[in-house]
Formats: structure tokens, C-alpha cells, sequence
């Protein structure tokens, strides 16, 4: 941990600089990732897409974030976030560029479906952060990270349909999702060489294996498995939809292939585990060395709601301002924002009130706050006054992202080497929140996709009581075999 300099958010040296450098980043995997919602009117009036169409490029778009958190949590944990993030940004530039350019629906929707492997981004920050950050800082750390990052939704929502006013003409998305791009590939170069993994004396700890994530008791891992199913429902559900039976931009024998394409991968992705963990079934874990898996499981399904949702929102709230109040796609967009312009505030306040008060208590409370605000905004309708409605999505935003910024304040705390593959698979079920509520938006109307988001929220809160507060220390294990402990509260 670097605690040569104090928090101080207007600094740009040692833990700060790799705090904004990595915000940096992660907003600009934003910015690239929903580009293409604040256009989505120009992109389907170009590409003659149906509405139908419109909808499946929104679920595509975060379909393969799902495995990807997964992948890129491994490959941080084993090569550092340095050289994952710079290699991230450098390779998504090209889907990106290849969706500015698509002339047909096939091709779109290639671009977007690759193009999920950006938002993996988040996980690697994760990880550089909290190399970086005491614990008693580590919340809020996160929560700026997050909050930060995750706003370059907003900023895509709000600049993209004006950059393409004052570029003007038919093809004027094309060249603002281009831009996006352009910034993309040369932010990897700068990652690259400004950053570290550790500060300098600091320990990188990196799992034993790389394939499968370690658990520390037979239960854990019968849990772990458990825990898998919904990654792979949410991929099925994704085939489904794209299968005759939905949009058919697959065909049914290309769809059964997928569905035993998942049932293979499911049987290898078990294998990987045991093969990763069949130490620990012939030789206990030391007590000492132990975490329970129930604590990752508990984030998972908070983050089913938080983030899922947010991506769900964030994705389909510009049409949806549009056709309920008849606004233009800029004042669409700029109205949408908002709900993502509280991610400056809100995340980062998350983070802040779970490092002073505590992590469980924290969540509880914004959990219950998100439930209300998502039954508040299943109310709105054309007879409201537009800076209601926007009063009120920004309001349900605040819980959402806060609570955002209050799971990955415990993230860290749980185990240091796994943090990477804890972030990643706590991410992936933000992604299956998402798959999950966009299929739903597919089939309802608003109102009804708002109250099953608050549904899962009341779900989270009760599932959120088993959690347990993280105390004391956990501990790992150095390169030359020695114990280190390292705190994670104050008690």
C-alpha cells in the first residue's frame, strides 16, 4: 500500500495519480461502450433497422461481458492490471471502428457483440486500486474509481449527438462513434507508461492457478458451481433471443449448436475448478487462510441489481424519454444522462459512507433505497412534467450507483490474490442483471420492466442479511512461502 501521500483527490502523485489515470481508463471503456446509445435513432434510420433489431444490438451489447469479466479478473490476477488494461483499450479500438463502419444489421451486430469484452475494464481497475489503497481508504478509492469511470455513459449520452450536429450529414454518427475509438487506442499507450502494479517494496500476489477460482472448503466449492448456473442461463437466454424464435439473426441448428456449445463449456469450466481446488479436497485450507465464498455470492446478487440494472437503464432510457415525452434525440440523450451523471457523486459517496460506517449496514440501506426508487419511476408517464421524471430517475440513480460503490468496497476485503477473479465474477452478474433485464424490456412495457428491477432489489436485501461484516486481517502467502496479514478493518 502507498500511504506516502494522504487522500487528496486534487493530487496527481503516487496512489492518486494511478487513482485518476485508472478512472481515466475505465471512463473511456464507458464512453466507447455505450456509444451507440445516445445515436440509436441516426443508427437505425441509416442501417434501416427494425425496432426488434434495435433491441437486440442493446442486449448484444453486454452479452459477452459476461465471460469476459470472468477471463480478464484471471488474466489481472496473473499479469497485472498495468499490461491487461493497456492491451483491453488497445484491441477494443478495432470493434469499435468496425461498428462506425457497419453498413449492414450482421455486421452491427458482430461489432457490438465484441465490443462487450470493453466493459470488462472495470475489473482491472479494481485490482491496480486496491494494490494501491489502505483499507480504511479503500471504499471510497473504489468508489471514485467507479463512479468516475462508470460516467463516460453520461458523457457519450450527452456529446456524442451534439458531435454529430456540428459534423452534420447523413453518416455524422459514424465519425462521433469513430472519435470514441480513436481515443480508445491512444489511451493504452499512455496506461502503459505511466503506471505501475504495486507501489515500489510492495508484494503482487498471484492465485496458484490461473483457470479456475480458488474456494477453501468442500461446501465453497459446491457453492462455486451453484453459483456458475445463472452465467450460463443468462448465455442460453441470449441464444434464445437470437434464435428463430426471437430475431432470428441465427438459425435454429446454429441456436441448439450454442445451447450444447454451453452445456460443453459449463462440464469444462467445472473441470478447471476442481483441477484448480483438488488440493484443498485432499488437504484442508489452514483456518488462517480461509474465506467464505457465501461473501462473494452475496456481492453477486447485489450486483445482479445495482449495475445490471444501471447497463439495462442506461441502455434504453434515450428512447425511452423520446417516445414518452416526444423529445428530439438530443434533448433525449442530455435528459438520459442524467441518470448516469449522479455516478460523479453517488458511487463515490458509497465507498465513503461504507469506510465510515461500515460495510453491511451500508448496503442494506441503499439496497432498500434502490427498491423504492425503481417503484418510483415505474410511475412515470407522459402526464408527468419532464424535470420530475428526471428528478426521480436521478434520485433512483443515486441508490444504484452508491450501492454500486458499497459492493466493491468489500470486494477487495475478501481475498488480496483473488480480487481480480471476485471483481470479475461479481461483475459478470452486473452483466447477467443486464441480459436479464433487457430480455424483460423486450417483452414488456416500461412501467413493468421498472417494477421487475425493484423486485430483484427486495430479493438482494434479503439475500444481503447472510452477509457478514469483514474484520480483522486476512492472509496470504508470499513468493518464498512466508504469511503476510493484511487488514481489512479497523476492528
Amino acid at each position: 500500500m502507498d500511504n506516502s501521500t494522504k487522500f487528496n483527490i486534487f493530487s496527481f502523485a503516487g496512489k492518486m495519480k494511478i487513482l485518476h489515470m485508472s478512472w481515466m481508463a475505465f471512463f473511456i471503456t464507458f464512453f466507447v461502450w455505450f456509444n451507440h446509445a445516445p445515436l440509436l435513432m441516426s443508427i437505425k434510420e441509416t442501417l434501416g433497422l427494425t425496432g426488434a433489431q434495435v433491441k437486440t444490438l442493446l442486449i448484444l451489447n453486454v452479452a459477452l461481458t459476461i465471460p469476459a469479466r470472468i477471463i480478464i479478473g484471471m488474466l489481472t490476477d496473473k499479469f497485472g492490471p498495468r499490461k491487461v488494461y493497456s492491451a483491453l483499450l488497445f484491441i477494443c479500438a478495432f470493434p469499435c471502428f468496425m461498428f462506425a463502419f457497419a453498413d449492414t444489421f450482421e455486421m452491427a451486430a458482430l461489432a457490438r457483440l465484441l465490443l462487450g469484452f470493453i466493459g470488462a475494464g472495470f475489473v482491472i481497475g479494481i485490482r491496480m486500486v486496491s494494490e494501491w489503497f489502505p483499507h480504511n481508504e479503500l471504499g471510497t478509492a473504489e468508489g471514485v474509481y467507479g463512479g468516475w469511470g462508470n460516467f463516460g455513459s453520461a458523457a457519450a449520452s450527452f456529446t456524442l449527438p451534439w458531435i454529430a450536429v456540428l459534423i452534420g450529414g447523413d453518416d455524422a454518427w459514424r465519425y462521433a462513434i469513430a472519435i470514441t475509438g480513436v481515443v480508445c487506442f491512444f489511451w493504452s499507450f499512455v496506461y502503459y507508461a505511466n503506471v505501475s502494479d504495486t507501489p515500489k517494496g510492495s508484494t503482487y500476489f498471484r492465485p496458484k492457478n490461473v483457470g479456475g477460482m480458488e474456494v477453501t472448503s468442500k461446501g465453497d466449492f459446491a457453492f462455486l458451481i451453484v453459483m456458475k448456473l445463472p452465467m450460463y442461463f443468462a448465455l442460453a437466454l441470449l441464444t434464445w433471443k437470437l434464435s428463430p424464435e426471437g430475431v432470428t439473426l441465427i438459425s435454429e441448428s446454429a441456436a441448439l449448436i450454442a445451447y450444447v456449445g454451453l452445456v460443453v463449456l459449463f462440464i469444462v469450466d467445472c473441470y478447471k475448478a476442481y483441477d484448480v481446488n483438488k488440493e484443498m479436497f485432499k488437504t484442508p485450507v489452514p483456518e488462517i487462510q480461509q474465506y467464505k465464498f457465501k461473501q462473494v455470492a452475496v456481492l453477486n446478487i447485489l450486483y445482479f441489481a445495482t449495475f445490471g440494472s444501471e447497463l439495462a437503464v442506461v441502455s434504453m432510457l434515450p428512447l425511452f424519454f423520446a417516445d414518452t415525452f416526444g423529445l428530439s434525440a438530443v434533448m433525449a440523450g442530455m435528459v438520459a444522462s442524467a441518470y448516469a451523471f449522479m455516478n460523479l457523486m453517488s458511487r463515490p459517496g458509497g465507498g465513503l459512507i461504507s469506510d465510515k460506517f461500515g460495510r453491511k449496514k451500508t448496503l442494506l440501506i441503499l439496497t432498500a433505497g434502490l427498491a423504492v426508487g425503481y417503484f418510483a419511476m415505474s410511475l412515470i408517464d407522459a402526464s408527468w412534467p419532464v424535470w420530475v421524471a428526471v428528478i426521480v430517475a436521478m434520485a433512483c440513480s443515486f441508490f444504484v450507483q452508491a450501492g454500486e460503490g458499497a459492493v466493491f468496497a468489500v470486494v477487495p476485503l475478501i481475498k488480496r490474490r483473488l480480487t481480480g477473479q471476485i471483481a470479475g465474477m461479481t461483475g459478470a452478474y452486473g452483466n447477467v442483471g443486464a441480459v436479464t433485464y433487457l430480455t424483460i424490456f423486450s417483452m414488456v412495457d416500461a412501467s413493468t420492466f421498472f417494477l421487475v428491477i425493484a423486485g430483484t432489489a427486495i430479493l438482494g436485501f434479503v439475500t444481503l442479511l447472510l452477509m457478514e461484516e469483514p474484520t480483522g486481517h486476512m492472509a496470504e502467502v508470499r513468493e518464498d512461502g512466508t504469511l503476510e496479514l493484511i487488514k481489512v478493518s479497523s476492528n
